[in-house]
């Protein structure tokens, strides 16, 4: 955590406390520190300011595309933040080794599998980053969604949008001397989505919205 984000996160969260009315009870189950990986959902540019200012605080750090680094407002919190650059549609070795790194300093690492926004609150198909950090680092995924924030439609006086921060269980992934191959690695992400999305209203699940197909051959329950 920089000096910087320690300055910062309590008067952004009083900001967004003007036009949000976020429920964040369940922060308190989160761990105060990593390693730890925390999977979430991606709706729109609410979530970034509202987790990091919440879960102040912690240590953190997120991928975040480069393109963010453009708008000098953004640089300035997203460098506060110590976020991570990741050039998306490619696979960014550099994002990577420093997220590593952060998780063997004992920070918490947030990573939207998905990628990118929804804007609609559903949640799409995710890409297998998450899963090869987790292998590789060891660390353990907490689950942990954003709601609400879909449904903003511009800022009104006196009138706030309820938003929740919803936390699920722990687990960690376990190979079982199984290959880590293209297959392998859909299925284990299929697994972290479902995780998620069992976290998440019926009406926010998206792609992962009946957890009955859900299985469970990698994640391994753990206890903090």
């Amino acid at each position: 955590m920089t000096l910087l984000s320690i300055l910062i996160n309590p008067p952004i969260k009083a900001i967004l406390s003007t036009f949000l009315k976020v429920d964040s009870s369940e922060v308190a189950s989160i761990p105060m520190e990593g390693p730890l990986i925390i999977a979430t959902n991606h709706i729109n540019s609410l979530d970034a300011p509202v987790g990091f200012s919440h879960l102040h605080p912690r240590p953190l750090t997120a991928f975040v595309k480069t393109e963010t680094w453009d708008n000098l407002f953004f640089k300035f919190l997203f460098t506060a933040w110590d976020a991570i650059p990741i050039k998306r549609g490619e696979v960014d070795f550099t994002a990577f080794r420093l997220a590593e790194e952060a998780l063997a300093q004992k920070k918490i690492v947030i990573v939207a599998p998905e990628g990118t926004r929804s804007k609609h609150g559903r949640l799409n198909q995710g890409y297998p980053g998450i899963a090869l950090l987790a292998i590789r680092s060891g660390a353990p995924i907490l689950p942990v969604v954003f709601y609400g924030n879909e449904n903003i439609k511009g800022l009104r006086l006196g009138k706030r949008t309820d938003m929740v921060i919803k936390v699920g269980k722990p687990f960690k992934i376990e190979l079982n001397g199984r290959a880590l191959d293209r297959e392998n690695r859909l299925q284990m992400t299929n697994e972290i989505m479902y995780e998620i999305a069992r976290i998440l209203p019926e009406g926010n699940r998206g792609v992962y919205s009946d957890i009955t197909k859900s299985k469970n051959e990698f994640l391994v329950p753990v206890e903090f």
